[in-house]
């Protein structure tokens, strides 16, 4: 999984854990986005095609791609554009640095430098992990929808539906629905309101369900309130298809998942 980096708000200088998005290459190999650890992120104005794509080299293949570039939200409503090393710099790795190193030199790497363990010595029984979010590039309404679902799915609630086949009328603003939570998918370019929370939170307590919200453009600071004194959970996507918690209730709703 992709180490995480701090990130500052430019607004209320307030810092953020940020994990970069990982994305399938062509060769099969995972790549993910180097955004360095002491990067500056710039405020994000007007939203352009152009700003919203990065050129990033793969380290397996030596493809050069473009991909979304990296996006965070943070809770005062700021979004930011996160730096990506160029390809030049991005195109060698730690690992490849260690075996250019180990031919030139003779080096050994640090795996193979480290002592054996002694033969009597019984092997640790590895820890079994959630695989990585895998994430949907948003272009259209369609995709920001997509990768809710899969978000939710990976969060532990596999039974996700989509409004035909949900038990929730048309105005109600429910999007995505499971046992257990049903979810609104704002794709528009203008920040969630305050009535967009309210039907929401409406619509899951009829259904004696968890009611969660997913944003492209961040909420408005009344909606943001709102939700926090009605324990909603808020996630703001960028375009690489990554949800981030904004609240509390949305980072508890990750750290457990579906009960």
């Amino acid at each position: 999984m992709a180490k995480s980096v701090p990130v500052h708000c430019p607004t209320c200088h307030r810092e953020h854990s940020f994990t970069p998005p990982t994305f399938p290459c062509a060769c099969g190999n995972p790549l993910t986005l180097p955004v360095p650890p002491d990067a500056t992120p710039e405020l994000l104005a007007h939203r352009t095609w152009r700003d919203s794509w990065v050129a990033v080299r793969c380290p397996s293949c030596d493809r050069q791609g473009q991909w979304p570039r990296p996006e965070l939200g943070c809770s005062c409503g700021t979004v930011v554009l996160l730096p990506v090393l160029p390809p030049r710099d991005a195109a060698q790795t730690p690992h490849q640095e260690v075996k250019e190193a180990k031919e030139v030199k003779g080096a050994k790497s640090p795996e193979e430098a480290a002592p054996e363990a002694p033969s009597d010595t019984a092997p640790r029984p590895r820890a079994i992990s959630k695989p990585p979010f895998r994430p949907v590039a948003i272009r259209t309404e369609r995709d920001a929808v997509m990768s809710a679902e899969r978000y939710l799915r990976w969060l532990g609630f596999p039974d996700v539906r989509r409004p035909g086949n949900c038990p929730a009328p048309a105005a109600s603003g429910v999007d995505l629905c499971a046992t257990g939570v049903v979810a609104r998918v704002d794709p528009t370019t203008l920040p969630t309101t305050l009535r967009d929370i309210e039907c929401l939170w409406l619509y899951g307590l009829l259904d004696s369900a968890t009611s969660v919200c997913f944003s492209l453009a961040g909420y408005a600071r009344d909606a943001r309130c709102r939700a926090d004194d009605l324990r909603l959970p808020l996630f703001v996507m960028d375009l690489t298809g990554t949800p981030q918690a904004l609240n509390e209730w949305a980072d508890e709703l990750v750290r457990r998942g579906r009960r």
